[in-house]
């Protein structure tokens, strides 16, 4: 046969083969909380999305951050993220269930929380929730390393911070305003004179062990 008679390129595949690249955009979240270890109050968990084309100087571990530049930088990162959450576990929560889970819980409620939604996770610490909505990684001492997540430390430590301010006002005697709930002296103390509030984790060793003395109820 001719080679007029050969099968045209476009008999074989009805013509020039097209290739279409497609772009995924990611989303990349950070993941912190805050009130992990004190003795009262919520842990609050914040979840946030970076715009790389708004940088944000000066993030960090909230924890080597004064109260002044965390208070600073928590407006910046409101306005300039892509997305951001914010999730407060209250201390019901924490004795129902105990202080790691409640705070796995708040990882994933604060990424399903995202719009737009994150297509990875970076989470401070080594430990992962098991129902997270994206792949993540776990990172320890993330907070320092990864701009997302000291964005999520800021808000978390910040909210927090405050929720315990205005919990001062509500349970006035403890001092929250000040230890914002860790096992200070001073709190100690308080709790030994005044006894529980509503908002003293039941679960917690100091607390549970003065309860189960019969000194507290």
């Amino acid at each position: 046969m001719g080679k007029d008679n050969e099968p045209s390129p476009e008999g074989r595949g009805g013509g020039r083969e097209e290739r279409v690249t497609q772009y995924v955009t990611r989303y990349v979240a950070g993941v912190d909380e805050a009130g992990r270890g004190p003795l009262a109050g919520p842990v609050v968990v914040a979840a946030v999305i970076l715009n790389k084309r708004r940088r944000i100087k000066g993030l960090d571990d909230s924890k080597k951050l004064s109260e002044a530049k965390r208070e600073a930088l928590f407006p910046l990162i409101v306005e300039r993220a892509l997305a951001y959450s914010v999730v407060v576990v209250d201390r019901e929560e924490i004795d129902r269930i105990n202080i790691f889970q409640a705070t796995m819980i708040g990882m994933t409620r604060a990424l399903r929380a995202l719009a737009p939604a994150a297509t990875e996770a970076l989470i401070d610490g080594n430990q992962l929730p098991k129902e997270l909505p994206c792949p993540a990684r776990a990172i320890i001492g993330g907070d320092a390393l990864e701009p997302s997540i000291s964005a999520a430390s800021i808000l978390a430590k910040v909210s927090r911070d405050r929720l315990m301010v205005a919990m001062d006002t509500q349970f006035p005697g403890y001092g929250f305003a000040e230890h914002k709930g860790y096992s200070t002296p001073g709190h100690l103390a308080a709790l030994q004179r005044l006894g529980p509030c509503l908002e003293h984790r039941r679960s917690f060793a100091p607390v549970k062990l003065l309860l189960d003395q019969g000194q507290l109820f």
